[in-house]
């Protein structure tokens, strides 16, 4: 589970699905659609899914877009997943400053 953006989401990357598939112990991966495995480069690592024995299996294939309407999302998605990091990223700042702000005022 998780965005197809997020390489570092759980379980993709530290040792569960990328190191399974390349140490051959599994033999196949469902997704419900292919972006929630990875936006980008899904034929890719199809490929080296592969060349270690592991196929992937997309569940539903009905929702075939044009190229042109991946073309328009792709950047739409891009920018919708940085802007959510990025106000992650102020968010713990905020967090941060009101920790400290209490700790200053319950010393007062």
């Amino acid at each position: 589970m998780g965005s197809g953006l997020n390489e570092k989401r759980k379980g993709f990357l530290r040792l569960r699905l990328l190191d399974r598939a390349l140490h051959n112990e599994m033999g196949k991966v469902l997704v419900l659609h292919e972006d929630r495995l990875t936006r980008f480069g899904f034929d890719a690592l199809k490929k080296v899914f592969e060349g270690h024995g592991t196929t992937i299996e997309v569940l539903n294939q009905t929702d075939v877009k044009p190229p042109q309407q991946e073309l328009v999302e792709d950047p739409i998605t891009i920018i919708s997943h940085f802007s959510g990091e990025l106000y992650g990223i102020r968010s713990s700042k905020q967090k941060e400053v009101l920790k400290r702000a209490k700790e200053l005022f319950a010393k007062a």
